[in-house]
């Protein structure tokens, strides 16, 4: 049964709950998993329940409806600290955490946490897009860390710990979300009125990924052309890196010049190179793919035409994590394109990438 309308986390619930019945519940956690499966959502209510007056909070069972649930729900509660990254930075702002240079160590979602709860209960803190952590803004959040104030949880939201510094992983409680199952994805999509029909949520779920971020970008017919199009360029011998380039780049400009907006077309992009990619090194070393997957007939289109072998499709694979990672760091999408494009093309025609 889902807990608060979350689905496909009830052993995470489980885990909260036997830590409020023992009273042993941590004071720092790091939530990772794949974008889109509900962590930020499971957070959220999570500070309903700690704050919720009308419930004991070991109940993990929050009113919804009380002034302080319906405060935690318009991120307007005085002892709940929500942070995330702004469209246009590369990173979390220091100033978010400490505060600017004029008031260092008396603003930001650091200082906050350390005052006395307003309505004499818990401060919660969640630290969204905790993957945009940069050294400098990890650093500054180790005395909390270390010495978090009486009553105060920290919760910091990532996809995988490896994308956070020692130092994060080693003062945290990890808490892990699983892909979320098709069944439970074409629900969402149902209940939540982004698809209408059932036979299209069962095939968005399908090309998901456990996803629902990316089962609703799959709704987008725009997207869907997008990735049978590329798809189909990728399978090709010789890749035309020039003219894709072009295509791609008309596709990111299409959006209009909202910044946020064309990186995520570009993430879109980049991203499903990187599953073409990672299936076909898959097919290379002799794993099936199952027929129902969006992905399946390009690849074995690849396995005819395509020589490199999986080094090859693995250091293709290793180009588009890298690409991915310019897009957050704002690099200019016309040459961040043509090179990466470029680098595929050059990659799968390089001596002793066959084998």
């Amino acid at each position: 049964m889902a807990w608060h309308g979350i689905l496909g986390h009830d052993d995470v619930v489980a885990q909260f709950r036997i830590a409020l019945e023992r009273g042993r519940l941590a004071s720092s956690f790091l939530f990772v998993g794949p974008a889109g499966v509900g962590k930020r959502r499971f957070a959220m209510r999570l500070a309903q329940g700690l704050l919720c007056p009308a419930r004991p909070e070991t109940a993990m069972d929050p009113c919804g409806t009380c002034p302080a649930c319906l405060q935690v729900d318009a991120l307007t509660h005085p002892d709940l600290e929500y942070v995330r990254k702004p469209d246009e930075k590369s990173f979390l702002p220091l100033e978010l955490l400490i505060g600017d240079k004029e008031h260092r160590g008396r603003e930001g979602l650091c200082h906050r946490m350390a005052l006395k709860p307003f309505m004499g209960g818990r401060k919660v803190a969640i630290l969204d897009d905790a993957d945009f952590l940069n050294p400098e803004g990890a650093n500054s959040l180790l005395k909390t860390l270390e010495e978090p104030p009486p009553r105060s949880i920290l919760i910091l939201i990532g996809t995988t710990p490896a994308k956070q510094l020692p130092t994060i992983r080693s003062r945290c409680q990890l808490v892990r979300f699983r892909p979320l199952a098709e069944n439970l994805i074409s629900e969402i999509l149902l209940s939540e009125g982004i698809v209408g029909d059932a036979r299209q949520a069962q095939r968005l779920a399908a090309q998901s990924g456990g996803s629902v971020e990316r089962a609703v970008a799959l709704a987008d017919q725009g997207i869907s052309d997008l990735r049978a199009m590329l798809c189909q360029r990728l399978a090709e011998v010789p890749l035309d890196s020039v003219a894709l380039a072009a295509e791609l780049l008309a596709f990111v400009e299409q959006s209009g010049r909202d910044a946020p907006v064309r990186r995520e077309r570009l993430r879109q992009a980049i991203g499903t190179a990187g599953e073409f990619f990672e299936k076909l090194m898959q097919r290379r070393c002799g794993v099936p793919l199952q027929a129902s997957q969006e992905l399946t007939p390009w690849v074995e289109k690849a396995m005819v035409r395509w020589a490199g072998g999986p080094r090859a499709a693995s250091a293709c694979l290793d180009r588009c994590l890298e690409a991915a990672e310019q897009v957050e760091r704002n690099a200019n999408p016309t040459t961040l394109l043509e090179g990466w494009l470029d680098d595929l093309a050059q990659i799968a025609m390089e001596p002793g990438t066959v084998a």
